[in-house]
């Protein structure tokens, strides 16, 4: 019954913007820590940005800081996660995902995810 469906991916330019939504279903979002990841080919899948069910406070990995901000609205179940100032190297199948509890920004503390979505940053 959990879900969690990734949308707004594409092509853009380098320097371009993109806003990625994770509707999520089957649970009440607020009760969860949530975070956004991404798999480029080849590599591992890395945590980009991550917040806390708690507080609200948020962890941004340094490729990314100051050009990606993760947002929820608890009201509508949703997750997002605006990326400005797009460059090559964040090329990659982005993916949404939630934790009960979680003590990092790594795929291994979360539980449930979505099916992702490419998000694809070229000239």
């Amino acid at each position: 019954q959990v879900q969690l469906v990734e949308s707004g991916g594409g092509l853009v330019q380098p320097g371009g913007s993109l806003r990625l939504s994770c509707a999520a279903s089957g649970f009440t979002l607020k009760y969860y820590d949530i975070g956004w990841f991404r798999q480029a080919p080849g590599k591992e899948r890395e945590g980009v940005s991550c917040m806390s069910k708690s507080d609200g406070s948020t962890f941004y990995a340094d490729p990314v800081k100051g050009r990606f901000t993760i947002s929820r609205d608890n009201a509508k179940n949703t997750v997002y996660l605006q990326m400005n100032s797009l460059k090559p190297e964040d090329t990659a199948v982005y993916y949404c995902a939630i934790a009960d509890i979680s003590n990092s920004c790594e795929s291994w503390d979360y539980e449930y995810w979505g099916q992702g979505t490419q998000v694809t940053v070229s000239s």
